[in-house]
């Protein structure tokens, strides 16, 4: 997943020659059912749970099968496919195909408090991004402990992984939280939203769309988490011992 490039790096205008940790981009084809669906670029790990949370984050499946990789494919089973057309597509934020339909009421109890949302932020960086600083990492937190880190080249992808790790194995996203380096679109949130994940913490701003979206969908959505500070766009009922508004 890391190329390593020649390159000169200058400091104070003195150019020194170093090999720099460049992160590889792949691009791969994800087949549901034997129907070919998209075309995704995306770093090469996690691909099994890449396929699997897209088909549930984008609204194509309540549940997967199998996943199987066979060379550059994705391919994804599920007796639970739902109907899509060419007409609820779109081209998402990042360029990404994304799937439109009714999303579902997030309705989950879960209650954290300021300290985990710092806890949660601290831990959204990989190895990967360490070495490279060219990937966006995701996060997923339940019951005060952390249960799966992701990252890739597009922010889309981690919570897509993510999702497709806790449906893998077996986690309950309605008890989870999600923490992300990259912006929150509309798009970034109805992921959250399909795959039932209540709260959502970035590092980075939301959208007007994409609050609109956590509004609608029930989802508690914190944007600008850095230290101890952080900003609740949406349904802070779920946030402990910040007052009432």
């Amino acid at each position: 997943m890391i190329h390593t490039h020649r390159s000169i790096r200058v400091t104070g205008g003195t150019g020194a020659v170093i090999e720099d940790a460049v992160v590889i981009e792949d691009r791969f084809g994800l087949v549901l059912n034997g129907s070919p669906i998209t075309g995704m670029v995306a770093s090469r790990d996690q691909l099994r749970e890449l396929g699997a949370g897209y088909v549930i984050t984008e609204g194509l499946a309540a549940c997967v099968d199998t996943v199987e990789l066979d060379g550059d494919q994705i391919l994804v089973s599920s007796r639970t496919c739902c109907e899509y057309g060419e007409e609820e597509r779109e081209t998402g934020s990042s360029g990404g195909t994304s799937f439109l339909s009714d999303l579902p009421r997030v309705g989950s109890e879960i209650r954290i408090t300021p300290d985990d949302v710092v806890s949660i932020t601290r831990e959204i960086e990989t190895e990967l991004w360490r070495k490279t600083g060219g990937v966006h990492c995701s996060v997923l937190w339940q019951d005060g402990r952390l249960v799966a880190k992701s990252s890739d080249v597009g922010r889309h992808n981690t919570v897509d992984k993510l999702v497709g790790y806790a449906v893998l194995n077996n986690v309950d996203l309605s008890r989870c939280v999600i923490g992300c380096t990259g912006r929150q679109p509309a798009g970034m949130v109805r992921k959250c939203a399909r795959a039932g994940i209540p709260v959502i913490i970035s590092r980075a701003a939301s959208t007007d769309k994409g609050i609109a979206t956590a509004a609608a969908a029930g989802l508690t959505l914190i944007g600008f988490s850095r230290g101890d500070n952080f900003t609740i766009y949406t349904h802070p009922q779920r946030v402990l011992g910040i007052g009432t508004f």
